[in-house]
């Protein structure tokens, strides 16, 4: 049996899926974690619910593929390395150098290394699994699949920040995005819900993770988004802060007689539900079991989570201005797919335009439509699948038979 791996890495661990080929079946997936750390462990779960996990010592990531294919063979995930025909790699910031998934070589690789400034803790690592697994596995095809690909078709009026040209055409200073992997998927699964041509759509999609980002998408393609630079821009997220005035940050680091990385840090691991609750950077924390908190704890609980869910309702605002209309909202990753609170909110927020959320269904976290058919903007909850796309992505660029 032919296979397809997948392998969506991070600064210090790598998550992989391998599917069956033709058939997109997940037959093996797990992780190697803190590689290069003490404690490293790698973990794989087997098609029969079966979970297999050890504490090894992984100082790399050539290690870290070295551990997973032999536990591939090891576990009869594959006899031989050469039922694996492709490998997916998902790429956090290509930049404006890769503006669609790319079949890796040696150049395409360095020029991957060269834009770890774009993604400082995601880039590198990603490029080190890659070369890794063209020293293991030389004649297997290798597709980088980028976050960023997927808003390449932004125009200048909404990439460009206000500031002097010079650093855009000096530094390509601008948005970039991310997130559009999965947003490629979900748009793609909205269409067959509204039983309508994608490219005679206008959606817009809320990718509530950990990170999160909203995405307006015309007629199939990103016309805005509101990650920038980084990932960092935007709404409020678990640990990022969002959108922030940025001389409210020199102001804070004269006060706290701290520099620039170390506010950086604060913004992207302290700030957001975290910072402003002082609880938890996890949503099930500032929602379940309240009786553990205390009254002031309650009262930050919910203000972090009020000003998540006003952030998203302030772009969606725009969003739909922007497009003249939606014709459909999509709620997707880890809180927008689980927590039914938040999307009725937003739901309830938009009353006024018509929405009207079908309760039972948007409580029971259930995937589809979560308005009632006399709604005039429909509201799906669609589970992403990125790892999906990527195969997929493999698939279509290494022209796998």
């Amino acid at each position: 049996m032919k296979k397809i791996l997948v392998i969506n890495a991070g600064s210090s661990s790598f998550k992989f899926k391998v599917f069956s080929f033709p058939k997109e079946e997940v037959i093996a997936e797990g992780m190697a974690d803190r590689v290069g750390l003490d404690d490293s462990s790698f973990e794989i779960k087997l098609t029969d619910k079966t979970k297999h996990s050890e504490e090894v010592n992984i100082p790399d990531q050539t290690t870290a593929v070295k551990i997973l294919l032999n536990n591939l063979k090891k576990y009869q995930v594959i006899n031989d390395l050469a039922e694996i025909i492709g490998i997916g790699h998902r790429i956090v910031a290509g930049g404006e150098t890769f503006k669609k998934s790319t079949l890796i070589n040696k150049d395409n690789l360095q020029k991957i290394y060269d834009l770890k400034e774009y993604a400082p803790l995601h880039d590198e690592a990603e490029a080190d699994v890659i070369k890794a697994f063209l020293e293991l596995l030389p004649n297997v095809p290798e597709v980088a699949v980028f976050d960023t690909a997927f808003h390449q078709s932004l125009d200048p009026v909404h990439y460009l920040y206000s500031l002097p040209y010079k650093y855009y055409e000096k530094y390509k200073a601008r948005k970039y995005g991310a997130h559009g992997t999965s947003v490629r998927f979900v748009i793609q699964e909205a269409a067959k819900l509204l039983d309508k041509p994608l490219d005679q759509l206008k959606l817009i999609v809320c990718h509530l993770g950990s990170g999160a980002s909203i995405t307006a998408v015309k007629d199939g393609k990103s016309l805005d988004t509101s990650m920038g630079f980084t990932p960092l821009a935007g709404i409020t997220m678990s640990s990022r802060s969002g959108d922030v005035d940025p001389s409210v940050l020199a102001y804070i680091m004269k006060k706290e007689h701290i520099n620039m990385s170390q506010m950086i840090d604060i913004l992207n691991h302290k700030s957001g539900l975290l910072g402003i609750s002082e609880i938890s950077p996890d949503m099930r924390d500032l929602r379940d079991d309240m009786s553990r908190l205390n009254n002031d704890q309650k009262k930050k609980a919910d203000l972090a989570r009020n000003i998540f869910i006003n952030r998203i309702c302030r772009y969606i605002g725009a969003y739909i201005m922007e497009m003249g209309g939606v014709d459909g909202i999509i709620f997707t990753a880890g809180v927008g797919e689980h927590d039914f609170g938040v999307r009725a909110k937003v739901m309830n927020a938009l009353n006024f335009m018509g929405v009207i959320p079908d309760e039972e269904r948007n409580k029971a976290n259930k995937a589809g439509l979560i308005t009632r058919p006399d709604s005039k903007i429909t509201v799906m909850l669609i589970p992403t699948n990125e790892e999906l796309m990527i195969e997929r992505d493999v698939v279509k660029v290494a022209d796998l038979k």
